[in-house]
């Protein structure tokens, strides 16, 4: 089966997109990232930055990247059970070694985890319907564990939402820092990030997952339907997820982030909108497809999808540097952040572009294929499963 171009430029947007949301990781402490008011009330300018990355970017972008792995997962079942668990799982060792060397917020391990569950399923259910009410199902049971945790929360905040000046302090001091205590400290937010995969955020990727893998077989991400209905679909979808969750971004403002209402209650609502507006940004791009192909940025987001990986590792390497190793790290604002966005952009397009001139393919994704086909043999075949 040929590549799908379209998909190549889906994950190319989602790769760029994940920035939007990661950066905020990268130069403030960890309970900036879903809090402007970490520190106190934040200006207005801070406040509207938040609310329009809330509304296009957060979780969409990767929502849209976990729909997609699960298309992928699809794709990749004729390859065989030997090769795919081996593929998985060098992802796994891939994202532990990124999540306690290079940067806390890793989510490579999650998708190889999730992934070396969700394969089985994937392969196990014959009816493209049945896949996606079981991925629906279970993307839901994540989100309603978000009203359990916070029926159970206290109604005090605690430092991850609201850290007092040593934890900052000590947070700058690490990461900037480096070395053996950094390592201990990731060691640590790993094991909080198993709870919450386990809990919440594990039930939704495998949702997602399954969700991506039913659009595949399909036909739906292969672009099967017609232009006039994946036009219809992103009005639809967009227009219904933004219904849902600019109320609850008014609130979280209005309430002034309070911590068990902003922190769980009205998180469920960006929580259900995302799967929503990740499928509508996916029906956007097959629905123009014939116009987005002759524009040359189109080629150059393709490559950074082609890349993905290498791509998504470049962009730590170059924000942990800026951050962390030149000390840059809690000196900019959520604004700020924003703003540097593009300056990464442009390095993963034109790096993608350069790369992908002279060889097949990136250079993780190579090293990644050549550990594949080292423990796990050569796949049974290359060829993708068809439309069901």
């Amino acid at each position: 089966m040929p590549r799908i171009h379209t998909l190549d430029f889906i994950r190319g947007l989602a790769i760029l997109g994940i920035l939007l949301l990661n950066i905020i990781a990268f130069g403030l402490p960890r309970a900036a990232y879903l809090n402007p008011a970490w520190h106190g009330l934040p200006p207005d300018y801070d406040a509207w930055c938040w609310a329009l990355v809330d509304l296009f970017a957060q979780e969409k972008f990767l929502a849209l990247f976990a729909l997609l792995f699960g298309a992928g997962l699809q794709m990749l079942l004729p390859r065989g059970k030997r090769w795919l668990q081996a593929r998985l799982t060098w992802l796994v060792l891939l994202g532990f070694l990124h999540g306690t060397l290079l940067w806390d917020g890793d989510i490579l391990f999650d998708y190889g985890l999730i992934g070396l569950v969700v394969w089985r399923m994937i392969r196990d259910v014959s009816s493209s319907r049945q896949l996606f009410n079981t991925g629906v199902m279970l993307y839901l049971v994540g989100s309603c564990a978000l009203v359990v945790l916070g029926l159970g929360a206290s109604v005090h905040p605690n430092s991850s939402w609201l850290p007092g000046f040593a934890d900052v302090q000590y947070e700058t001091f690490w990461k900037t820092q480096g070395g053996w205590p950094a390592i201990q400290n990731r060691l640590d937010l790993f094991s909080s990030g198993l709870m919450a995969l386990a809990v919440q955020y594990g039930w939704q990727l495998a949702g997602l997952m399954m969700v991506g893998s039913a659009l595949m077989r399909s036909g739906w991400l292969k672009g099967s339907y017609s232009l006039a209905h994946y036009r219809r679909t992103a009005a639809i979808l967009i227009s219904l997820a933004w219904l849902i969750e600019l109320p609850a971004i008014a609130l979280q403002w209005a309430s002034g982030w309070e911590f068990r209402w902003s922190g769980f209650f009205l998180q469920v609502p960006r929580e259900i909108s995302a799967p929503l507006q990740a499928v509508g940004y996916a029906a956007l791009c097959f629905g123009y497809w014939p116009t987005l192909s002759r524009l040359r940025i189109t080629r150059a987001v393709s490559c950074v999808g082609r890349m993905a990986l290498t791509n998504y590792l470049l962009q730590t390497l170059i924000c942990t540097t800026v951050f962390n190793r030149l000390g840059w790290f809690n000196q900019w604002d959520r604004w700020q952040l924003v703003a540097m966005v593009p300056a990464v952009w442009l390095i993963n397009l034109s790096f993608s572009l350069c790369w992908l001139r002279h060889f097949r393919q990136g250079p993780v994704e190579w090293l990644w294929r050549r550990l594949t086909l080292l423990s796990g043999g050569r796949p049974l075949t290359t060829g993708y499963p068809g439309k069901e």
